[in-house]
């Protein structure tokens, strides 16, 4: 049973539906677990130990009062004036003063900042931008910042913002974070803006700015304030503030590092979304129209929660890579840096509609126009299906590259429909198949499947075709990118060649007492591969200094047990095996046989090079 503890009252809680836009409550602040859960854990925790997370500014102001000059640093979408304001309350009903200073008086003006970050962006209605060259500095206005000196006559001065460390070099530094998620549903109810921008704006664009400039910027800029960070503290509920010591918060990481881990998931409905997450996560809002994705792993924007005693602290993923890459990849590091590779997420059309016609850009591709390093190379593996569910997949034999394009293009300016199995072939999609999509593949997932895509960690670069001319939840057209999709385009892959080389044929590798490991091949151009461990009992596994990622998709419920740490996961739950665990059993609690996916990093990854 879990108890969840929201210290808000009704009045706070009306005003945060009006502060960020979303069907899902935030995360619990407080959570208490009695017993153990057999079902799907929308709110997945790391224990720490006691007495490592506090509550409430009240707390956090009594500790920045020991100095007189502290510097309060943050990721996008804080609300900077609602701390301002329960910083200098608390500060208040302690007795004592301060004075607060925002970094916005020390920005460059708006409109140069929008003409800044421009080049990044593309035009206005591009869906892409190209990932930032800049620094934070770079919003700054470089006189203002040597002009500031500290005022003085209170028992405590705070600068607080993004870039505030950029004016003082010894000053105590608080950072303040914000998950991925919470920052997308505040934008979309225009509560927050983009770095250094005045005024929200239309959440496409906002987005675009983050993924390629604000995100860019300030992981980097806190990357480099590691060693001065005293406090870490997560601001993702109104007028609240769980925190941490950096010492405490080093030790969690580094315990992490070498531990079976699970971050937290958020889910969104879509357009063509389903019903099969709504049914069996027990937690999700009901009321919701459908829900067509479920992000697992997509380490750019999850996060892993802390928990002590009762209180949950949220922390990106990306902060334990920047800590800890070598002991979570372990010998792929030296390629993949602080850049975790590998993406797990559901796509969820039962009872729903099928995804478009689709491809993903080319390794040149997207690294030239999108400044990424790796490409979006995926494979659909199929965790239920209704009959006669499909998955499209390739070119029909000898179609007619022209023909597809003006057929294409017909429909998006004329509304017309189009019999897309003339072009694109069709497959059975049956439970456990594993279908392969390297990049410049034609694609889609049809209706009434749970799919789990598993694919290198570029999440956005979706070139859509053909979209069955509906429209998104809002009401609007769905973008359209034709043009982008025929510069990546293979042609070649049609007819018999599709199902020889894009449909995985299982090979059984090992054989055991009572479990077998089989290998599902993936294709060349991918630089992961796949095995389905397949046990009545338990089995051994070793990561041979490779991180290993995997998820229960047959039987009840596993215990994943190392050297550190023995963690449960039910069906359908994603986690984490660092490289540093080296060797890990996998124990079935359930009835029958249990069916494990585990991706990994093939030994060879020449072909990224």
């Amino acid at each position: 049973m879990i108890e969840i503890i929201n210290e808000v009252s009704n009045a706070e809680s009306d005003n945060q539906d009006l502060l960020r836009r979303s069907q899902q409550p935030p995360l619990p602040h407080r959570l208490t677990r009695t017993g153990k859960s057999d079902r799907y854990d929308i709110y997945p925790t790391f224990n720490i130990g006691s007495g490592k997370i506090f509550y409430g500014y009240e707390s956090l102001a009594a500790w920045l009062l020991q100095y007189p000059l502290v510097i309060i640093e943050g990721f996008s979408g804080v609300w900077w004036n609602q701390v301002q304001a329960q910083l200098e309350l608390s500060i208040s009903k302690l007795g004592k003063t301060v004075k607060c200073i925002q970094m916005t008086r020390f920005l460059k003006p708006s409109a140069e900042i929008q003409e800044l970050v421009a080049p990044f962006l593309g035009t206005r209605d591009a869906v892409w931008g190209t990932r930032t060259t800049l620094e934070i500095s770079n919003f700054f206005q470089e006189e203002r910042l040597k002009g500031y000196r500290p005022e003085g006559g209170c028992d405590c001065e705070v600068v607080l913002g993004p870039g505030a460390a950029l004016l003082h070099p010894d000053a105590p530094v608080i950072y303040l974070d914000v998950p991925k998620n919470e920052i997308q549903y505040r934008m979309r109810a225009g509560s927050v803006t983009n770095l250094g921008v005045t005024e929200s704006d239309e959440p496409a664009f906002m987005y675009k700015q983050y993924y390629f400039v604000d995100w860019v910027v300030l992981t980097a800029h806190r990357d480099q304030l590691t060693s001065r960070i005293s406090i870490y503290g997560d601001v993702q509920w109104e007028n609240m503030v769980n925190w941490i010591r950096t010492e405490d918060l080093r030790g969690a990481l580094g315990a992490l590092a070498k531990s079976v881990l699970r971050v937290r998931p958020w889910f969104e409905p879509g357009a063509w979304g389903g019903q099969w997450m709504k049914e069996r996560f027990a937690g999700l809002n009901q009321d919701v129209v459908n829900y067509a994705w479920s992000f697992e792993l997509i380490v750019p924007e999850n996060g892993l929660v802390l928990q002590s005693d009762s209180f949950l602290l949220e922390i990106p993923f990306n902060l334990l890579m920047a800590t800890h890459a070598r002991e979570v990849l372990g010998r792929h590091v030296e390629y993949f840096g602080t850049e975790f590779p590998i993406r797990f997420d559901f796509l969820d059309t039962w009872e729903g509609g099928n995804l478009s016609i689709q491809c993903h850009p080319t390794l040149n591709y997207i690294r030239t126009h999108f400044g990424e390093r790796i490409t979006q190379d995926e494979t659909y593996y199929i965790l239920d299906s209704k009959p006669g569910a499909k998955v499209f997949l390739g070119f029909q034999q000898d179609v007619d590259p022209v023909g597809f394009r003006e057929a294409l293009e017909r429909s998006k300016t004329m509304g017309e429909k189009i019999r897309i199995t003339d072009y694109v072939q069709e497959f059975n999609a049956n439970k456990h198949d594993l279908f392969l999509i390297p990049n410049s593949t034609v694609h889609s997932a049809g209706a009434d499947n749970l799919v789990l895509e598993i694919s290198s960690t570029p999440y956005i670069f979706t070139f859509k075709m053909y979209d069955w001319l509906r429209l998104d939840l809002n009401g609007e057209p769905r973008a359209i990118n034709i043009e982008h999709a025929f510069n990546n385009l293979n042609f070649d892959r049609q007819g018999e060649q599709v199902t020889k080389e894009l449909i995985s044929k299982p090979v059984l590798i090992e054989q055991h007492k009572d479990a077998q490991v089989w290998h599902l091949p993936t294709h060349s151009e991918h630089f992961y591969d796949v095995h389905r461990l397949e046990f009545e009992e338990e089995i051994t596994v070793y990561t041979q200094d490779s991180c290993h990622v995997l998820m229960l998709v047959e039987g009840q419920s596993v215990t994943v047990v190392s050297d550190r740490s023995s963690e449960d996961f039910q069906y359908a739950e994603t986690f984490v095996i660092p490289a540093a665990v080296q060797r890990y059993r996998i124990i079935n609690n359930g009835p029958g046989k249990a069916r494990v996916i585990k991706a990994f990093i093939k030994n060879s990854i020449d072909n990224l090079k």
